[in-house]
């Protein structure tokens, strides 16, 4: 822990990316390339409705996809093709872009049907298939999926829907997150409070199905931790989380590890205070899971997760000057990309130094895209514990 801490403590702004027009920086990723001496990519989704990518180590701007015709939920590359880029659009199509054509053309485009508003997507670990998750409309809710293979051409034409889940949750589905290293494992998360774990290799949604976990809120962000990723954990809007550890299921044992209802109140930080919670991570090395919070000045917060409770272990000062928003943070080196509501796109790295030292103005707006919040029902149900 201690070295965790020190990593943390250490990190300083190496590169700054300012975008011209005012937007909230809302998702980040980053390309995952088998080459050590290849330029990373890094993919951050807006709330002006475009997607901007970046050289990881500059900075600099390489390609911007605009013009969409609805919101952009997310953005993800493919873990096999560094150059092959995904987000989810609530025209209720997800799109593929190939970074190195310079055209606003997608080389994939998967189509749902018709009444489907996308909000949420993840692709598998092997880039064999694509989820998607839907706002309710009319009382449906579906987990829409598709065959992620590419076509051995490039003509676009859009890839329908192998299948849908649609009994396992009752309202906006705004989360999906596959499993690091088993294609066929996923998990979602919902307004309607239940983070629902499915194995896709089954026949049916029911058999499908392993596990319903209640975090009593509308989730806002799921994942997996853990040796070899068998736990899952939540966050919610009303700032509260949740942790599960799944090989209790066919035990007497309880799956709950931890469950917070809100983590502002029973974390204390020193000298400054913690207004959200931006997400997790699951810290490979160290085998700890951390949760990534901040204030409305943009101070970053990194806490530790324990069965005994959460505790603030760094915070990062001097970046953004409003709510942080998004992070990616890069196992290998150490570094930490985050974004926020001043529109800025920050690179930290341990013991950096930057050549300039402006810090921009705030500039938080305000946004379209405006977080999901909804009353929930205490009689949801369960069919695991």
């Amino acid at each position: 822990m201690e070295k965790i801490e020190e990593q943390f403590a250490n990190l300083r702004i190496a590169k700054r990316a300012l975008t011209e027009d005012p937007t909230y920086l809302l998702d980040i990723d980053v390309s995952k390339s088998v080459q050590a001496e290849s330029n990373h990519l890094v993919a951050v989704s807006c709330s002006n409705k475009s997607i901007k990518v970046y050289n990881r180590e500059t900075l600099h701007l390489l390609r911007e996809y605009s013009g969409h015709p609805g919101l952009l939920n997310g953005v993800r590359f493919a873990h096999t093709n560094e150059n092959m880029l995904f987000s989810a659009c609530s025209d209720g199509t997800i799109k593929c872009w190939d970074t190195r054509l310079a055209t606003q053309e997608t080389v994939q485009l998967f189509s749902g049907y018709p009444s489907n508003v996308f909000i949420s997507f993840d692709i598998n670990c092997r880039d064999l298939i694509v989820c998607a998750g839907t706002e309710n409309v009319e009382e449906d809710t579906f987990m829409v999926f598709w065959d992620a293979r590419s076509n051995t051409n490039y003509a676009c034409a859009a890839k329908e829907p192998l299948g849908t889940y649609s009994e396992t949750h009752n309202d906006d589905i705004t989360k999906i997150c596959f499993h690091p290293i088993k294609p066929n494992l996923v998990v979602s998360g919902s307004t309607d409070g239940l983070v629902n774990v499915f194995d896709i290799n089954k026949e049916n949604e029911d058999d499908a199905l392993i596990a319903t976990c209640n975090s009593n809120s509308s989730v806002s962000f799921i994942g997996w931790s853990g040796k070899d990723y068998k736990q899952v954990y939540c966050m919610t809007h009303t700032e509260g989380f949740c942790w599960w550890d799944l090989t209790q299921i066919d035990t007497e044992e309880p799956m709950t590890l931890l469950q917070i209802l809100d983590v502002r109140e029973v974390v204390f930080i020193e000298n400054s205070n913690l207004n959200y919670l931006i997400g997790g991570l699951y810290h490979e090395k160290a085998d700890k899971l951390f949760v990534v919070g901040g204030t409305a000045m943009g101070n970053i917060h990194l806490i530790n997760c324990g069965i005994n409770g959460l505790s603030c272990v760094g915070t990062l000062h001097g970046g953004h000057s409003a709510t942080v928003r998004s992070f990616y943070w890069n196992m290998t080196d150490d570094s930490l990309l985050t974004g926020g509501e001043d529109a800025q796109l920050l690179l930290w790295k341990p013991g950096a130094v930057e050549r300039s030292l402006v810090k921009k103005a705030s500039m938080k707006i305000a946004s379209s895209v405006q977080q999901r919040v909804r009353v929930h029902s205490n009689s949801l149900k369960s069919k695991k514990k």
